[in-house]
């Protein structure tokens, strides 16, 4: 068994990781919206 203090640093840097890959993720859509938009509206032209 280990440890309260080790079992609740594993805990905070897993939701720290999430929350990172959650952010680069969400950095990496946002400029592929942007983009596909322009096209979108030169096929509506």
């Amino acid at each position: 068994m280990m440890p309260r203090p080790l079992l609740i640093l594993i805990v905070l840097i897993v939701i720290l990781a999430g929350g990172l890959f959650a952010l680069a993720s969400l950095d990496r859509e946002v400029p592929q919206v942007r983009v596909e938009r322009p096209l979108s509206n030169e096929a509506a032209k």
